[in-house]
């Protein structure tokens, strides 16, 4: 057994600077540049630009720009396609404009993206309303046409043109507008405006939290410990990066093996601990298992030198050294969810390296290990935009709640930006208080040496797939580890998409299931038995067998009705040893005591 190397650590809370940071081993960025004398006076200029753009790099865009219009200049033939496809969809329009105003409905021509809920209303279907709405939807159109991929255009800035055009296209979407909005004139007239006049109250409040960045409670009803991340535990162990929480049974009996949470720190843990009903980890308990969570803390401008070595050392192995100590003798199942999932990738290949064994089993959630295919993210990724961001967190040690949350929306503009725009400033509609809605805004920061290093590693250098990424000075390699696996993909994840999560059977050698779950990023993890309309795709590979392409899994791979957690629960008991009496909250003589109880300090962190 491993020995516990933090048996004798005081758990006292202790101030981020009064903690000794471990050396790390950096992840340098392939041809770094030269620092000259005066590269700290170009450092603050930028990052005080990049602070005004919200973290968005202008000369990436003037690169994409001019690399489209450029390759488009030099190809005539292509010109001519799109004049033709202009005039086509100007034909279709005439042709519906003529029907519509003659006769009953026609079918139109061109319809909204299927993610685009802003013209779902029945009142869009009749003239003139249709009209506009017809006119919007096919010059999105040729657009989308437009900005498909040339010959020697690159690929990146070909997805990134047709993201920008639809950036502004939305800007200028007709159910924008309440004069060309049949739903906001409907409502203006049934109300008398006072839609209008309560519009103008939310605006103005969330224009005044917009500057002043105020963390803004829970409502009634989702208080956090006792409506939200309200599982009964104790805090057994916690340093400056994590609290370790520890989950009291709920069952004579638990698995002998415990299982360790390991959620992203780019949100807060309790994603998995939301209401009663569709909490995991309340799940887990009362499936008879001794669950154990890390929960982050929600770093400061004092810990922006916090490393990816940190979280995975003082983070994650830290965590599996007083799982130890409490449960000893045991093997540990481990779960990492998306950020959380790549880091215990991370940790687990080391350990294999190591040859350290204290883990039963590896589930990755909605978690990637390469990232060649990490979705619509990678449109903000390049040389020239991950050092925007690096400048701009050297000025303020941190990348913000704000920086974050506009770039996870702007991939869904036409629904978290404009369609609640329209709901909330002219239909007057308050936002409706929801547990995943209260969790999904209570964002984190990220420390900047960490998120650097996430960035250039994994996201633009890929290393970890790769056989570059190194810990502690030496390389490491998936296919090293040799624990099963469990990994869980969603369907419409625009995060980690599904093929993407899928590679993980690419550079494993291990025996792996594979899950393929209805919904997305958030809402397909959450997926407890009884949602309705829920189903799944599971398949299994055993140890060292031949590589099945996602396309080809896919088409043989029948769903299934319902939740995926029971087919979790019964491959973690098949990975079990059986029943045993539970474990002791904490281990006082080892060094981890009970603190607190769950959910603990630092998930109230602002």
């Amino acid at each position: 057994m491993h020995k516990n190397s933090q048996a004798k650590l005081s758990t006292k809370l202790v101030s981020p600077a009064a903690v000794p940071v471990p050396a790390s081993s950096p992840q340098p960025a392939l041809n770094a540049p030269v620092q000259h004398p005066y590269s700290g006076i170009d450092q603050a200029v930028r990052g005080a630009v990049a602070r005004m753009t919200g973290g968005v790099s202008p000369f990436a865009l003037v690169e994409t720009w001019t690399d489209w219009a450029m390759h488009l200049a030099r190809a005539p033939g292509r010109q001519l396609e799109l004049a033709e496809h202009a005039r086509d969809n100007a034909l279709k329009l005439m042709d519906f404009a003529a029907k519509s105003v003659s006769g009953p409905a026609q079918s139109p021509p061109f319809a909204p993206k299927v993610y685009d809920h802003r013209f779902a209303d029945d009142s869009w279907q009749s003239p003139p309303f249709s009209l506009w709405q017809q006119g919007f939807l096919a010059t999105q159109d040729w657009w989308d046409h437009a900005t498909e991929n040339m010959r020697g255009l690159r690929k990146q800035d070909s997805e990134r043109t047709r993201f920008l055009v639809r950036q502004m296209l939305d800007t200028v979407s007709p159910s924008n507008f309440p004069w060309l909005n049949p739903e906001i004139l409907a409502e203006t007239a049934r109300t008398g405006g006072r839609n209008l006049a309560e519009g103008v109250v939310h605006a103005t409040d969330d224009w005044l939290h917009t500057l002043s960045q105020a963390h803004t409670p829970p409502p009634e009803g989702y208080r956090l410990g006792k409506d939200l991340a309200c599982t009964p535990g104790e805090v057994v162990y916690r340093n400056d990066i994590f609290e370790l929480l520890q989950y009291k049974p709920q069952t004579e009996k638990v698995q002998a093996e415990p299982v360790l949470i390991v959620p992203a720190w780019i949100m807060k843990y309790y994603i998995l601990d939301l209401s009663p009903h569709n909490s995991l980890i309340k799940y887990l308990v009362d499936q008879g298992f001794t669950v154990f969570a890390i929960s982050w803390c929600n770093p400061t401008a004092e810990q922006r030198d916090l490393s990816l070595e940190d979280y995975r050392k003082r983070g994650v192995m830290a965590a599996l050294d007083a799982i130890s100590a409490i449960v000893p003798g045991r093997k540990i199942h481990a779960n990492g969810y998306c950020l959380g999932g790549t880091m215990l990738a991370i940790a687990a290949a080391t350990m294999a390296r190591d040859g350290d064994e204290r883990l039963a089993s590896v589930t990755l959630m909605a978690a990637q290990v390469d990232f060649s295919e990490a979705g619509e993210l990678l449109l903000f990724l390049d040389e020239s935009q991950v050092a925007f961001l690096e400048d701009m967190m050297w000025a303020q040690g941190y990348l913000d709640r704000p920086q974050m949350a506009r770039a996870f929306a702007s991939i869904r503009a036409e629904d978290l930006i404009y369609t609640r725009a329209v709901h909330r400033y002219f239909l007057g509609q308050d936002d409706l208080p929801t547990d995943i809605g209260v969790w999904n805004g209570d964002t984190t920061r990220m420390p900047a040496r960490m998120h650097s290093e996430y960035l250039r590693g994994l996201f633009l250098e890929n290393r970890l797939s790769a056989g570059r990424f190194a810990v502690e000075g030496r390389v490491i390699a998936l296919k090293d580890i040799s624990a099963p696996l469990f990994v869980v993909g969603t369907e419409t994840d625009h995060i980690a998409p599904w093929k993407s999560v899928y590679k993980t059977r690419l550079f494993t050698d291990a025996d792996l299931t594979f899950v393929l779950t209805k919904s997305g990023h958030n809402g397909g993890i959450l997926s407890e038995p009884g949602h309705p309309n829920r189903h799944y795709r599971v398949g299994h590979r055993e140890e060292g067998a031949l590589y099945v392409d996602p396309d080809s899994w896919l088409a043989r791979t029948k769903p299934k009705d319902g939740s995926w957690w029971p087919e979790w629960i019964s491959w973690l008991n098949a990975k079990s040893s059986g029943p045993v009496a539970p474990p002791a909250l904490g281990a006082p003589e080892k060094g981890y005591p009970p603190l607190e109880p769950a959910p603990g300090r630092y998930i109230h962190q602002t």
